[in-house]
């Protein structure tokens, strides 16, 4: 045990605390745009950005991933805000914890290994353009110094790790260039353009809502789109960080830490949040491996809030536009033009739905679950064509079935055999084939039953031993049909 914590917090921590306030500088732009676009105080994005990534370091199931407000959750809730107010938003985050949490008991993280690998590459390739289109409004349109502060800011990203690893270039580049601001002065936007920042912690509080059932109805099927969207993000996020660190996770671990760090934040009036991979790959090629990354993101952003407030409200934004526009190149899957290409066409298709519904639904988690179950269909189609090879040798008829026998296959199978045969000997012989359910063993009764009617004579041998199950325990067969 303590080894294991040692590992998970005090691995290279050097590394880890400057990865974890590159993260923090750029938690505070992203908190207070989903507040707005949740329509709340800025303060409350940036609150729950420092709630949830604190406890999330804690609770979580992956080291060094970085969770907070986010704008998936900021989406969904932006309705009930504006039908009720605030503080349903926070009863509703309370109530969205308590709802991930038992999802985290019930193992939901066991349903990652349903996802396929073409799903993923459409989350990932839809993540990273909508962390490049969500910048565009901080560098277009605005003035030349924003073009020149975005330029040198993508230079210093690109070249510096090349030179010196040790330091997180996006640091360099954001103390560098905000130096350059405050004693130059240009015509840039800075963070303070945002929204107002207000040097206080957060206090604990009990949502202002009645404890009635009505209410319970209002935040019930928000809760529930927060904590799957929360999820959906925060385990492919959390699958996305494995891959880059070449690390396991624990994910149903992660899913009761992502509700804990929700319920908590609702009490101290912060909006719910999930796993941000946009940051948790910031923080991931500063270095940050262990829990204390995150746990410095959280506490180094509310650091800045408190003590250095006046001077992150000047922070350029084209400087963080600038890197996260680094960070989208860096998260799209450059290799998904070619995979588009070579895959099946199914995949392939499945790739650019999941890519196409995430950017005109702004949903990550709709984008994801459609993109499954396409993937699901296209599979069952795949195997729902059962080859049926037949032979006839004097007064016997030899079936012999390959394939999976289930609800989608049936049609193909009983389309091949022919029930107008009299006064036969017919074996059905199931050695190459699987019944999976109900459907296949009512087909096969239905199959038996057609070929009597015609007076023939019908044995169905070589089941498996769960197919022979199957059909002991729901076919009308007798054991004179049913052959070794």
């Amino acid at each position: 045990m303590i080894e294991k914590i040692k590992k998970e917090w005090f691995s290279q921590p050097g590394t880890n605390i400057l990865a974890g306030i590159v993260v923090a500088l750029a938690l505070i732009p992203e908190a207070i745009a989903f507040s707005i676009i949740a329509g709340v105080d800025p303060m409350v994005g940036l609150y729950a950005s420092f709630i949830i990534a604190v406890v999330i370091s804690f609770t979580g199931g992956r080291p060094a991933m970085i969770s907070a407000a986010t704008g998936a959750v900021a989406l969904v809730v932006t309705p009930l805000v504006r039908e009720h107010g605030v503080e349903y938003l926070l009863a509703a985050t309370i109530l969205m914890g308590i709802i991930q949490v038992a999802l985290g008991v019930l193992k939901v993280g066991r349903l990652m290994k349903f996802i396929p690998n073409s799903v993923m590459i459409g989350f990932v390739n839809a993540l990273a353009i909508m962390i490049f289109m969500a910048q565009l409004e901080h560098i277009f349109g605005i003035s030349l110094d924003t073009y020149v502060y975005l330029a040198i800011t993508l230079l210093i990203v690109y070249l510096f790790p090349r030179l010196l690893k040790k330091i997180p270039a996006p640091l360099i580049a954001l103390v560098v260039l905000t130096a350059a601001y405050l004693m130059l002065g240009s015509d840039v936007r800075t963070v303070g353009d945002l929204g107002q920042i207000e040097r206080s912690l957060p206090g604990f509080i009990i949502p202002d809502v009645p404890f009635t059932l009505e209410t319970l109805q209002i935040i019930l099927p928000f809760s529930l789109s927060m904590a799957v969207v929360g999820l959906v993000e925060s385990l492919l996020t959390a699958r996305i960080v494995d891959n880059a660190t070449d690390s396991f996770s624990n994910k149903n671990r992660e899913s009761r830490g992502q509700g804990i760090a929700n319920f908590i934040n609702g009490f101290f009036g912060g909006m719910g949040g999930c796993a941000m991979i946009g940051q948790s790959v910031i923080n991931v090629r500063s270095g940050a491996t262990t829990r204390l990354s995150t746990f410095t993101a959280g506490a180094f952003l509310m650091f800045l809030i408190i003590v250095l407030g006046d001077w992150v409200v000047q922070i350029p934004m084209p400087i963080l536009a600038g890197i996260m526009v680094m960070v989208s190149i860096g998260t799209f899957d450059w290799g998904s033009f070619k995979y588009a290409l070579k895959a099946p066409r199914t995949d392939a298709f499945v790739m650019i739905l999941t890519v196409i519904i995430v950017l005109f639904t702004s949903n990550l988690a709709l984008g994801v679950i459609i993109g499954v179950i396409f993937s699901a269909l296209f599979f069952a189609t795949k195997i729902s064509r059962v080859d049926v090879h037949t032979e006839t040798a004097g007064s016997t008829i030899y079936y012999r079935f390959h394939g999976q026998i289930f609800f989608a296959s049936i049609d193909s199978m009983m389309n091949q055999l022919d029930f107008n045969v009299h006064d036969k000997d017919i074996e059905l012989d199931f050695s190459d084939a699987h019944l999976w359910d109900d459907s296949a063993v009512e087909a096969i009764d239905t199959a038996v039953k057609k070929f009597e009617e015609k007076s023939n004579k019908v044995y169905v041998k070589q089941l498996n031993a769960d197919s022979r199950k199957i059909v002991q325990e729901l076919s009308r067969l007798n054991e004179q049909h049913l052959m070794q």
